[in-house]
């Protein structure tokens, strides 16, 4: 299986209880719908998860995964990301993008020249943004990813046009 077939739907943030449950935060745009995707799988697509929401929490749910049992399974699977396969997941408007599309791209200016790669897309509550690592360089730049500084994705050829405001450029 294809790193590019599974998307990162959440992330297992600990233990919760003593009963093998686990807390997790969910990263789609309906939180809930994440246990609906479920059997989900680790980053390899190795591990597979069977999940169901037993309640809600700050900042996620706790979950009964069906292969953990003890309270030492759960803390052994902290920070583990959890997969989707990319066909089980909504089609989206062709204004909107997975993160793992995003993540990888070319950026350019609009007159082509290159600004760098997306290293992550981030999101600190107001909208999200392209943290873009510069060519040549360990430095990051944080491009809104709105209309205006990313008028065009184009997924096909994996290349960003960018527009970034005034002096946000080094």
């Amino acid at each position: 299986m294809s790193k590019d077939e599974l998307v990162c739907v959440g992330a297992i943030s600990g233990a919760y209880g003593v009963k093998g449950e686990v807390r997790i935060k969910s990263f789609c745009a309906v939180p809930d719908d994440i246990e609906t995707y479920s059997p989900l799988t680790d980053e390899t697509g190795k591990r597979s998860f069977s999940l169901a929401i037993v309640h809600s929490v700050k900042n996620g749910f706790v979950v009964r995964i069906a292969e953990v049992g003890t309270k030492e399974e759960a803390d052994a699977l902290k920070g583990v990301t959890l997969h989707a396969h990319r066909d089980q997941l909504p089609s989206l408007p062709d204004d909107e993008y997975y993160h793992a599309d995003l993540v990888g791209l070319t950026v350019v200016d609009t007159g082509g020249t290159e600004l760098g790669h997306v290293k992550s897309v981030q999101n600190h509550g107001a909208a999200d943004l392209l943290e873009v690592a510069l060519p040549e360089s360990s430095a990051t730049v944080l491009l809104p990813f709105t209309l205006d500084a990313v008028p065009t994705v184009d997924l096909a050829t994996g290349r960003i046009v960018a527009d970034p405001p005034e002096g946000l450029w080094p």
